[in-house]
């Protein structure tokens, strides 16, 4: 099992900046993608950012040169950068993952997601 667990949302005014964390804990894995997620009262679930591999990343249209993933594959972390944060901005952000487990006889692919940080926008 691979665990998920987010860290840094808060209060800001808008203008502000956030950084959220993320770190990947549990059994032997290897982590391809990881990425940000976000979802809004009433609103579906969307991508924010996600980074896989040594790949360029990909952002939403609505966050592009506002926010910022990397990850530190040898911490297992990764992270989202807001600056220039909008009231559009709030909402719940989930950090997802998609790897492989290892156990001592075979391995499976896994996608897991965290509890959640919440992000808030004054304006």
């Amino acid at each position: 099992q691979v665990q998920l667990v987010e860290s840094g949302g808060g209060l800001v005014p808008a203008g502000g900046s956030l950084r959220l964390s993320c770190a990947a804990s549990g059994s032997t894995f290897s982590l391809r993608t990881m990425g940000w997620y976000r979802q809004a009262p009433g609103k579906q679930r969307e991508l924010v950012a996600v980074i896989t591999g040594g790949r360029s990343p990909n952002y939403a249209d609505s966050v592009k040169g506002r926010f910022t993933i990397s990850r530190d594959n040898a911490k297992n972390m990764v992270y989202l950068q807001m600056n220039s944060l909008k009231p559009e901005d709030a909402a719940v952000y989930y950090c997802n993952a998609f790897g492989t487990v290892y156990s001592a006889s075979s391995q499976a692919q896994f996608e897991t997601w965290g509890q959640g940080a919440q992000v808030t926008v004054s304006s």
